[in-house]
């Protein structure tokens, strides 16, 4: 069995965190949850050569969504992103302009949601030792 991928995921919205986070778990990935975007960029920074994708609420207290993606994709510029807002086109546009690799619109169809990941995140290698 291969491992599935490492995904930090960030909202301020705990009762939907909670609820991808319990999806993604139960798909076998290893979930990395923050509540706030302070939260994310810790996580980010403490494991930031183990995440292998991020998926983060745009409209946040304190850290932006959009803050975070600028923050990301300057460290590591190849490491998928995918921004979350319940608030219409004007934030989603913006993190597609920082380089989002997808937007999407809440409320989230969660197998979309993972279908998404799927084209996001590379194959597993397969291990020929």
């Amino acid at each position: 069995m291969t491992s599935k991928a490492n995904i930090l995921i960030i909202d301020d919205n705990t009762v939907f965190l909670d609820m991808i986070a319990m999806y993604l778990t139960d798909k076998q990935y290893h979930v990395l949850p923050a509540k706030n975007g302070i939260e994310g960029l810790k996580l980010f920074n403490s494991h930031s050569d183990i995440i292998d994708l991020v998926i983060t609420d745009i409209i946040m207290p304190n850290i932006s969504g959009t803050a975070l993606i600028s923050i990301i994709k300057k460290k590591r510029p190849a490491l998928p992103v995918i921004a979350i807002s319940g608030f219409g086109e004007h934030p989603i546009t913006l993190a597609e302009e920082l380089k989002a690799d997808l937007t999407m619109g809440k409320p989230l169809v969660l197998r979309e949601l993972e279908s998404q990941i799927a084209l996001l995140l590379p194959p597993p290698s397969v291990s020929t030792v």
